[in-house]
Order: C-alpha cells, then structure tokens, then sequence
C-alpha cells in the first residue's frame, strides 16, 4: 500500500521539501536502472508494486516505474501531476525520435506554474524546467531548453556540439496505463536498448555514478574516472556500495 512518509524517507526529504527539493532528492537517492529485464523479472506498471520495488525493496527503475510512482507522491503531496508521453532521440543524433509512449514524464502545477518534471531519464535535469519558458535554463550547470516543436515541444541539453535534442514531448495528457504497450516493448524487444546492455546510474551532489556492462565510472565536475568492473562478484559488490541495490 501506498505510504508517502515512508517514500518521503526513502528519498532523505522532509515533508516540507519543494518540488525542486523533491526532484533532486529522488534523483541522488533512487537509481535509474533496466536490471530485472536482465534478470526476467516482469516490470508491472501498478503503483503498489512500484512502490514495493522501489521504497520497500530500495531498488530503482526506468522512467515508467520511476515517473509513474513520483506522480503519486506529488499527488499525495498536492500538485496537480498530469502524465505526458516523450518520444526519445535516436542515438544516432539522426534528428529521428522513437515511437509514442517510448518515455513517460510529467507536468507539474505548482505555485501557478507548468513544469516539466522528469526523475526517470537517467542522466537529464536535476531540478524541473518551466514548461511554458522558452530561453535557456540552467540545472546543475548544464544548459536546457524547451522550443516549439509542432503542437508539442522538444527538449534540448547544451554541449560543445551545441544543442542535442532529447526528446519531443507531447502535450496531450495521459494516464499511466496507456504506457502498458510500450513498458512491455522495452522489457521484450531486441530492438530496445534496455534489453541490450544492463545499466544502473544515479546523480550525486557533486556529479554522478554510473555502473555499466563493464565498467563503474564516477563523474565530478568536469573529472572523469573509469574503472573496471570485470566480473558478476564485481557487480555486485558496486551496486550494494553505490546504489544500495541488493539483488
């Protein structure tokens, strides 16, 4: 059953935390991780089954898990939370975005405000960005903008390249079950990237931590260091050290 206090608790927030407080704290404390597909695990999109998985058991998830169970805390918390569906850009950097439903994340009312609220995209924004400004804003030093894209819009992050889109976002509100088709696509399909490498990465205060296949790389700031993680013992020794994750 659905506790908030004791989500609150999982997350290291007050029940006085902001949204922007909230945001940051599940992204520092709650990993962004694609290991039960690897372990057969079926992935059900039921509020009470997220929450065991991830308050209960201290695991993570993707976004439909991750988002789909903070808009219950924010709804149990007062906001106005409406899901909204994301179609992610290729990896390819081709300017093709994936399917509808490929990615769940949120709009916020608070204060007055939209805002795009998003704990499930991995490596993305640290606090939420207004949805209806159009400049440049800065989360965690990293620059983003939101433009028109058709009748939705189109997230962007800054690099060196310059501008790199994220994800083209719909603005038709939505309900967590219609993610069904596609949390079960990214579970199955060869085509997926979560069924074709595992991953478990989370934010730090100062940057981030991220297991790969082979690899634990540890980022802060501009510092990057990559060390070996070469067998399964590894493996699951850096997940309890890092993440807390217990398989």
């Amino acid at each position: 059953m659905f506790d908030a206090a004791r989500y609150l608790e999982r997350i290291n927030a007050s029940s006085q935390a902001s949204l922007a407080m909230l945001h940051r704290a599940h992204l520092e404390s709650v990993p962004f991780e694609n290991l039960d597909i690897h372990l057969g695990r079926p992935i059900r999109l039921d509020t009470d089954a997220l929450f065991d998985k991830v308050v209960t058991r201290r695991r993570g998830g993707f976004c439909y898990e991750l988002n789909g169970l903070f808009s219950r805390l924010l709804t149990a918390r007062g906001f106005n939370v409406t899901p909204l569906s994301a179609r992610v850009a290729s990896d390819d950097k081709d300017g093709t975005f994936g399917p509808e439903f490929d990615h769940l994340t949120l709009q916020v009312e608070d204060a007055g405000e939209k805002w795009l609220v998003d704990v499930g995209f991995g490596d993305g924004f640290i606090e939420p960005l207004r949805l209806d400004e159009r400049g440049v804003q800065t989360r965690g030093g990293r620059d983003y903008r939101l433009s028109e894209d058709g009748e939705g819009l189109l997230l962007s992050c800054g690099s060196e390249k310059g501008w790199e889109a994220q994800y083209a976002l719909s603005l038709v509100p939505r309900v967590l079950e219609d993610f069904t088709g596609m949390c079960h696509h990214h579970q199955t399909s060869p085509s997926s990237i979560f069924t074709q490498r595992r991953l478990c990465t989370k934010a730090t205060p100062k940057g981030r931590v991220t297991l790969k296949e082979c690899a634990l790389v540890l980022t802060e700031g501009t510092e990057r260091r990559e060390l070996p993680v070469l067998d399964e013992d590894s493996r699951r020794q850096v997940l309890a050290e890092h993440f807390g994750v217990a398989l």
